[in-house]
């Protein structure tokens, strides 16, 4: 490589360490994964980790502390009336040397002047106005009231461009000359983009003649306009905010202070940012509690770095639909908070973008983020370890599955063994893979190694049919028990979809009504806040789904805290009532019967000890000859994960 294709290297601007190792995202998913399992939707999931961030990442409320810190020392810059108040000190000043000037001199004159310097109006604006064709004898007098003028003028323009107040600094004829040609030249690019005649050349040829006037450097007409608009917008609010007194008297000395062919050029370039941004805020009021006054420009420039604050406070917040962190204005926190936080939000989107990208998080319809197939399986496998995890730690021993299928039919081929093999030796194949091995023994002995044994391999006569009945009701919310109840139902179905995939799994939730959930679904449900356990709908479902696998057997669970207190009427309307009445028990008692005859035995796991519910329950299996679990919920996943693998065990097939 040439010395001339070297990297080039220089200061580091501050911001997150450049040589510290990247995110991981798959940590970012099991941080989601494991706040879902805890009860919260993928939705809030994803807000609390980009809220909270993680051990060694800032996360958004972090940022949004450091924005409500700007906001406070932005308001504390001043009070915006700082002009008016330089300009009576600049009027007083004038008078006051005046004065002291006309002393000396005993004429009527003299005598006259000093009277109507006296009787000058209290009025700022109209005091400044009366002294128009007033003879100064004093120069210093005269100075300081030409600097009026020339404070104003300063501070008008400053309003609409930053910056320019302190370029106009003792400016001459000539420098207000191109300020004017400026407006012109702007107004009339504006113009001709307002009928969709402008373009980029022309934009070009207007900074290569007035750029000295614009420090940004916009690159773009949209640019500059956005500039402008912002600061025009910010300055309105400024008028706004004063009180109606001071607001004529600043409103009279700018137009006092500018000829007509500046004034013009103002208005109509007002107009035109106004008509080209009406999105932007152009009122309202804002209260500042500083105690020194500012200028017209720098209070604008307040007003508008606040406008910027909360923008940013708004697309931080992520509280409207569709919200991605992709809205937030990157050059915004870089103005308002500098490099560091700008790489905090650049991480945060990476996270975001990330997870979409590789196929964990979707947007539905709607565009709120959901999980995706990928992501649910990962949670359910995540679920499910959690579950096992208890089971070893109580010495029950593992299960994930080694065989081909013990309880079933010969296939006619084998397999090398495995540890943990169920299934009967091929003593055929296990001997001659032992006399391959070592042919050439003279004893006539064959020693068998552990590398010759094969077993058979056999084929399942049944599968299972497995309905998981999940309590929706809000009191499962207000007990504490939702999120068990959700990690169970993930854990199960992971066991039956990797692990048996030839029994089928179909996961009911029921509150006032019931449904069918699909994994994604039931990762990113909430609790329903309504009134109603409707166990017989469910039931209802469960017998469909049973129905539509006669070859299978038949497995029916219901996670439930509460007694049925609703049930489907005729029309097919729920019909709730607590204490329940006599038909709701009756219905759901006879779909009961139906799953019953069926040949499917319900097995409740019970979430509260209420005595209604235990007298329903225990009815129950009395009439199913189901068994009763009063679970802890902290252990409802061992439960039920524990039983559907001792159900499966049992089955007609493999008895």
């Amino acid at each position: 490589m040439s010395s001339s294709a070297a990297f080039r290297y220089g200061a580091w601007d501050g911001g997150r360490d450049p040589l510290e190792p990247p995110y991981d995202i798959a940590q970012a998913v099991d941080e989601i994964g494991d706040r879902v399992l805890a009860g919260e939707s993928p939705r809030q999931a994803l807000r609390d980790l980009l809220r909270r961030g993680t051990d060694n990442l800032r996360g958004l409320d972090d940022v949004r502390r450091k924005i409500a810190k700007r906001q406070r020392e932005a308001r504390q810059r001043g009070q915006l009336d700082g002009t008016l108040q330089q300009v009576r000190e600049l009027l007083d000043e004038a008078v006051e040397l005046e004065k002291q000037a006309l002393f000396p001199d005993p004429s009527d004159a003299a005598r006259m002047a000093e009277l109507e310097l006296e009787t000058l109006p209290q009025d700022t604006a109209r005091a400044v106005q009366q002294l128009k064709p007033y003879q100064w004898r004093s120069p210093e007098a005269r100075a300081a009231y030409e600097q009026i003028d020339d404070l104003l003028r300063r501070e008008v323009l400053d309003s609409q461009f930053r910056g320019m107040k302190q370029a106009l600094e003792s400016a001459t004829p000539e420098d207000m000359q191109r300020v004017k040609d400026m407006l012109a030249d702007l107004n009339q690019m504006l113009e001709a983009d307002a009928r969709g005649e402008h373009t980029q050349e022309q934009f070009d040829e207007f900074m290569a003649k007035h750029g000295e006037f614009f420090p940004s450097q916009p690159g773009t007409l949209e640019e500059l306009v956005d500039e402008l608009a912002r600061r025009a917008a910010a300055a309105q609010r400024l008028m706004d905010s004063l009180t109606p007194q001071q607001r004529q008297e600043l409103g009279e000395l700018m137009q006092g202070a500018m000829d007509m062919d500046l004034q013009s050029q103002m208005a109509q370039l007002g107009d035109a940012l106004r008509n080209a941004r009406p999105d932007l805020p152009w009122g309202g009021r804002e209260r500042m509690s500083g105690q020194q006054g500012m200028g017209l420009g720098d209070a604008t420039t307040a007003l508008q770095e606040l406008a910027d604050l909360d923008d940013l406070e708004s697309a931080l917040g992520q509280d409207y639909p569709g919200a991605s962190l992709d809205d937030i204005d990157e050059d915004a926190v870089q103005r308002a908070l500098g490099r560091g936080a700008l790489d905090d939000v650049r991480a945060l989107q990476r996270i975001e973008k990330e997870l979409q990208v590789q196929g964990y998080l979707v947007r539905d319809a709607h565009g709120r983020l959901e999980l995706s197939p990928r992501a649910v399986r990962r949670l359910g496998a995540t679920a499910l370890r959690k579950v096992f995890s208890q089971l070893d730690a109580k010495g029950r021993g593992g299960h994930d599955v080694q065989d081909a299928g013990a309880a079933g039919d010969i296939t006619g081929s084998s397999r090398a063994w495995e540890f943990g093999d169920e299934q009967p030796l091929d003593v055929v194949r296990t001997v001659r893979n032992a006399v391959l091995r070592s042919p050439s023994r003279p004893t006539g002995r064959v020693r068998l190694h552990v590398d010759d044994f094969e077993v058979v391999e056999t084929e399942r006569r049944t599968t299972a049919a497995v309905a998981l009945l999940v309590d929706l009701s809000f009191s499962m919310e207000l007990r504490g028990t939702w999120a068990a109840a959700k990690q169970t139902s993930l854990a199960l179905h992971s066991l039956v979809s990797t692990q048996f995939p030839q029994d089928a799994i179909e996961v009911i939730g029921f509150s006032d009504y019931a449904q069918v959930l699909r994994p994604e679904q039931l990762a990113g449900l909430d609790p329903q806040r309504v009134q109603g356990t409707n166990l017989q709908h469910a039931l209802m479902l469960a017998g469909r789904f049973i129905g539509k696998h006669p070859q299978a057997e038949p497995i029916v669970l219901v996670v439930t805290d509460g007694e049925p207190t609703a049930h489907l009427t005729r029309d097919g309307y729920a019909d709730f009532c607590w204490p329940p009445l006599p038909e709701t028990l009756e219905l759901t008692m006879a779909e009961v019967e139906r799953i019953t005859r069926r040949g499917a035995t319900i097995n409740v796991f019970m979430l509260d000890d209420e005595p209604r519910l235990v007298s329903f329950v225990e009815h129950l299996a009395e009439r199913n000859g189901g068994r009763v679990f009063a679970a802890d919920p902290a252990r409802l996943g061992e439960y039920v994960v524990s039983d559907y693998l001792r159900a499966r065990r049992g089955r007609r097939g493999g008895r």
